[in-house]
């Protein structure tokens, strides 16, 4: 049989593929986060002081912090899911971004009070990481889904930024129910939920794209 032949047989019974839309995906993975937030507010767990608070600067350390980074690696796991794409660009603007709001919010909390245990507050910090994993997982999925019908050239790569966008956008969509202004408390408990996350999307992630 001739290649002409074979590329004809095994294509005769291929339905057409919808064109991937960049702008689609991006849609999807903001309307699924939409969600997740309008969730939280419907069941009135936004802090009760987020009006007082909204303004100063530990908030907007911390809610623009995350939302660059959410922005930022939400853009690249995108856009790493097309062929020609590699998300290393991507991912050491996210990491580089990530150390430096790290360095400002040490600046920022150099004068708080109260020993490392009591600021570190272990419990309410596992339960803080444990709801940003929970937060994470609709949309890791959606990013599995999303990666699964692309054509990604670095699939772990892209595995590891989608792990940093489903998380960070999780870390985002919590930080209006934390009650905590301790910026090392941010720092610890929401970069431990963001690297099981981005571990854990590392892993599974390329699986389930070679299946």
């Amino acid at each position: 049989m001739s290649n002409d032949a074979l590329i004809m047989e095994l294509s005769a019974n291929l339905g057409p593929v919808r064109r991937r839309s960049v702008l689609r995906d991006a849609a999807l993975l903001l309307a699924l986060g939409s969600v997740e937030l309008a969730l939280l507010l419907g069941l009135n767990l936004m802090r009760p002081d987020m009006g007082e608070v909204i303004g100063s600067t530990y908030m907007l350390w911390k809610l623009g912090g995350l939302a660059s980074l959410a922005v930022i690696s939400g853009v690249t796991a995108i856009s790493s899911f097309s062929p020609p794409k590699s998300p290393r660009q991507g991912l050491t603007i996210t990491f580089g971004l990530a150390v430096l709001a790290m360095i400002a919010g040490a600046i920022l909390g150099s004068d708080a009070e109260g020993t490392l245990l009591e600021r570190l507050s272990p419990i309410h910090g596992i339960i803080c990481s444990l709801c940003i994993i929970i937060l994470s997982l609709p949309m890791m999925a959606m990013m599995a889904v999303l990666m699964r019908r692309a054509a990604p050239s670095h699939p772990e790569r892209s595995a590891m930024v989608a792990g940093l966008a489903a998380s960070t956008w999780a870390a985002l969509i919590f930080a209006v129910c934390c009650p905590v202004n301790d910026p090392l408390y941010v720092i610890v408990w929401y970069s431990a939920a963001c690297a099981i996350v981005t571990a854990a999307s590392r892993w599974l992630l390329p699986r389930g794209f070679r299946l």
